[in-house]
């Protein structure tokens, strides 16, 4: 297609994507209460069973709807990653070959589970998370923690697990797209456990060097994983091509014998 075609195309699946992060936004609206209620709860057991004191600020008149606006928008992306994931991986399939079509849409199937399950992986992590953190409050200290900081600090957490979830899903898509090879990742393969264990470390901070290591280990299969299917792809597309430039080199010689012996 042209480039105004694409560009068409492209604000289309946008809108259908919004759409959906809307409709989940508004099942957001009506959940609000009780999710709140399991965010801050981290926070309520500090009081309760760390013995320590914290609370939640709200610091403006509105500061309470902010919050309810901006809770609700973020279930509503999680509500509707289907759809929006489906519409992402649409857009790039039309320029794939029909078997690798096949593979990019069982492997977008993934993508779902893949993105909820990096956070509901956060949110197991975020209680020990918040209480570790609050350690380093000195003596006699009192945490008085603004909800709009607060918010942000839960948000990125969430976020930043199920998008290192979805890393595995571009890896294999880039691959399929052939803009990358299995073997550039392997070359790699150092630098991406190093980038992995320091992003464990500072985005779910345990008691122990453990807690660092029961995040960075399911990332890191997810990641060796994808480089696998990467290799079988590329496997498979030197084979095709192997396949066709022996059909072309085959019927160039049948298209020369035959002009020879008119010659003839």
């Amino acid at each position: 297609m042209a480039l105004l075609d694409h560009l068409k195309e492209l604000k289309n699946r946008l809108f259908k994507a919004a759409l959906a992060v809307i409709a989940g936004t508004v099942v957001g609206f009506i959940v609000y209460q009780p999710l709140l209620a399991a965010l801050i709860k981290p926070i309520k057991d500090l009081n309760e069973k760390e013995g320590r004191a914290a609370t939640l600020n709200f610091d403006g008149v509105a500061s309470s709807f902010d919050l309810m606006v901006q809770v609700s928008i973020f279930l509503g992306v999680i509500i509707a990653s289907p759809v929006w994931i489906y519409q992402l991986w649409a857009f790039i399939v039309p320029g794939l070959h029909k078997k690798e079509r096949r593979m990019a849409l069982s492997f977008v199937a993934a993508a779902v589970p893949l993105f909820v399950g990096g956070v509901l992986l956060a949110w197991l992590v975020l209680p020990n998370a918040v209480r570790v953190l609050t350690e380093f409050t000195p003596d006699g200290g009192s945490n008085f923690i603004s909800a709009d900081v607060y918010l942000a600090f839960v948000l990125r957490l969430l976020l930043a697990f199920g998008i290192a979830f979805l890393v595995p899903v571009v890896l294999v898509g880039l691959n399929l797209a052939g803009i990358i090879k299995g073997q550039q990742l392997i070359k790699s393969w150092r630098i991406t456990v190093f980038l992995v264990c320091l992003f464990a470390a500072m985005a779910a901070p345990g008691a122990d060097a453990m807690s660092m290591f029961y995040l960075a280990v399911p990332m890191l299969i997810l990641f060796f994983a994808a480089i696998g299917l990467c290799i079988v792809n590329d496997k498979r597309r030197a084979r095709r091509q192997a396949k066709l430039a022996e059909e072309t080199e085959a019927t160039a010689d049948t298209a020369t014998s035959a002009s020879d012996l008119d010659k003839l």
